[in-house]
């Protein structure tokens, strides 16, 4: 495969080296967020933060809806962050139970045991 490597130093010294591995075309080709969308939104996250993520709660299902995005408090003593304040989900469902109906006799998941004769997989 091939990558780039990425040096950070400081004062002239080596801190850390990163590999950065090229992505496939024909991959990229099918990414649900291409280099331009991937931009945009991270401009959204940063410019309105609220407003971002409130938009990506929406991408999940809530059995009661959130009152607040982001509650957070970062005094000394009280460091406290609360996400989708009031708002009640249930992760089996999300990553699950709401793909039944279109996905019930697809792969949800493959295990592979230390003996790799041995797998099973496991359909929603």
């Amino acid at each position: 495969m091939f990558y780039l490597t990425k040096t950070y130093k400081n004062k002239g010294a080596e801190m850390s080296t990163e590999k950065i591995y090229q992505v496939d075309a024909a991959f990229a080709a099918n990414a649900v967020v291409d280099k331009q969308k991937y931009q945009t939104m991270y401009k959204q996250s940063v410019n309105d933060p609220d407003g971002f993520w409130r938009e990506q709660g929406k991408r999940i299902d809530w059995f009661k809806d959130y009152s607040i995005v982001k509650n957070s408090s970062f005094a000394p003593g009280n460091v406290d962050i609360k996400w989708f304040e009031d708002g009640t989900l249930n992760a089996s469902y999300n990553c699950l139970d709401r793909h039944l109906e279109q996905r019930g006799d697809q792969v949800a998941i493959i295990w592979e045991a230390d003996n790799p004769e041995k797998s099973e997989s496991i359909t929603y």
